[in-house]
């Protein structure tokens, strides 16, 4: 990871960027910087690999669907302060970008709180925007759709890529890049020199 080239490229562009060496020292940070918030969780391997949901529980009200199952839950977090999500693709030059089944996530990351918060472990780091659309749709999507148990090709062939199919399961329905932070929110982008979630 080069974290010089992501910082320019992505301040460059509206964005906050940390760097951080190990996944706790993100969870630190969070901690420190979220007090007294209701802050929502996207659905987020990264998320549920740091704990996150419980480690800002103690000094936050923490809604995350993944907890509490459901569409009130994820109509509930449009009322968060907060929204914590990771990203299926981010090119060095300068990109988010998320696919999503049901766009809560996406909508949250265009239309959401004030403060927004993205975890990127390095191994959703890729050189381009094209690179990062083909990793959301090839590498993010796939393993997406296994863990869920889907039938979808992507999830049920030898092959795991996507396969452009029209299942009713399918998980990528919509594609957002986000160029720069949208107007009234502030995205801090949290860079970690280790692989994070899919």
């Amino acid at each position: 990871m080069n974290y010089e080239t992501l910082n320019r490229n992505f301040e460059n562009h509206g964005f906050i960027t940390e760097y951080f060496e190990e996944k706790e020292q993100v969870v630190a940070y969070l901690k420190e910087h979220i007090k007294g918030a209701t802050v929502g969780i996207g659905g987020s391997m990264t998320a549920k690999e740091l704990n996150l949901d419980k480690a800002l529980s103690d000094n936050n009200r923490v809604i995350w669907h993944w907890n509490e199952p459901g569409r009130n839950t994820l109509m509930a977090v449009r009322e968060s302060d907060i929204y914590i999500c990771s990203a299926n693709g981010v090119s060095e030059t300068g990109e988010l970008v998320n696919i999503d089944g049901t766009g809560n996530r996406v909508s949250m990351v265009l239309f959401g709180p004030e403060r927004l918060y993205v975890i990127i472990g390095r191994n959703k780091i890729v050189p381009t925007l094209e690179d990062a659309l083909h990793r959301a749709k090839n590498v993010s999507a796939p393993r997406n759709a296994r863990r869920l148990k889907l039938n979808t090709p992507c999830a049920v062939n030898s092959e795991a890529r996507c396969y452009n199919c029209n299942s009713p399961q399918r998980i990528c329905k919509g594609t957002v890049i986000l160029e720069r932070p949208m107007n009234g929110m502030e995205v801090t982008l949290l860079f970690v020199n280790e692989d994070l979630g899919f």
